[in-house]
């Protein structure tokens, strides 16, 4: 069947933008962390014209389940341009890792139901994931290659990205400047190892049928009872894709990068 010449037209102007934006990203290089015969893929932006002599801020973006592999491609399809297209504005070393499709980034409890649902019981202590772990190895690798400025490492994540950010901010209180948790979650009692040394933007849909926005209202309640920095938006009518709209926020990038440590 011969398709008429309007939708030719649209058909190639769709495949034309798909191909310029995975050439866009290929800005961020392919990198692999080995640790005790263990594999974390993850991909890194560098500054324009970047001085190994200088250091720069550093950003680690956790992504969700759904995008969990080895393929080191899947975890750039959230946030990454976002970081790319503000380089000139906002310079800084941005990290994407990818977390093995057999693990998590937080080590909650997932419970699902006869309907389906899932309950998320957070663990306020433990051992880290393997993915985890890695993690952590991965971030001392990257600040000890000496371009890193360690009052301006900042942290986020959605989903599990954002149930990790927490868990990561509760194994690190010291080392972020400050994060910004996406339809995430995590145990209330672990706030107060944080809460007063990372300012922290959470963000939720209050349609989430996923992970529950009480999840998210929850941990900010703990954050400011402990005496933490921390700013709440939900968004109204939203579901479980939140981080369409935190991604889109113009104060986002400003509010992040005028932190320190």
């Amino acid at each position: 069947m011969k398709l008429p010449n309007i939708v030719l037209t649209f058909l190639i102007f769709v495949a034309a933008f798909s191909a310029k934006a995975q050439e866009s990203l290929d800005a961020y290089e392919h990198k692999l962390y080995i640790q005790n015969n263990d594999t974390l893929p993850y991909r890194i932006l560098y500054p324009e014209n970047f001085d190994t002599a200088k250091k720069y801020p550093l950003v680690l973006v956790l992504h969700g389940a759904g995008e969990r592999g080895h393929d080191n491609e899947a975890q750039l399809v959230y946030g990454a341009d976002l970081f790319l297209e503000n380089q000139q504005e906002f310079p800084a070393i941005v990290v994407f890792p990818q977390c093995p499709k057999d693990s998590y980034w937080s080590n909650v409890h997932i419970v699902p139901d006869e309907n389906g649902r899932r309950t998320f019981n957070f663990r306020k202590g433990g051992k880290p994931t393997a993915a985890m772990e890695n993690l952590l190895g991965l971030l001392e690798e990257l600040k000890d290659a000496g371009q890193v400025d360690e009052d301006r490492l900042y942290l986020g994540g959605l989903s599990m990205g954002g149930m990790g950010t927490f868990e990561l901010l509760r194994r690190k209180p010291d080392t972020f400047a400050a994060a910004f948790p996406i339809c995430g979650g995590g145990h209330p009692a672990t706030a107060r190892k944080f809460a007063r040394k990372v300012p922290l933007w959470v963000f939720h849909g209050e349609e989430d049928s996923v992970v529950p926005v009480e999840k998210s209202k929850i941990m900010a309640a703990a954050i400011a009872k402990a005496g933490g920095n921390v700013k709440l938006t939900i968004y109204p009518e939203v579901d479980h894709n939140s981080w369409v709209n935190a991604f889109d926020e113009p104060a986002l990038l400003p509010w992040l990068f005028s932190k320190t440590r």
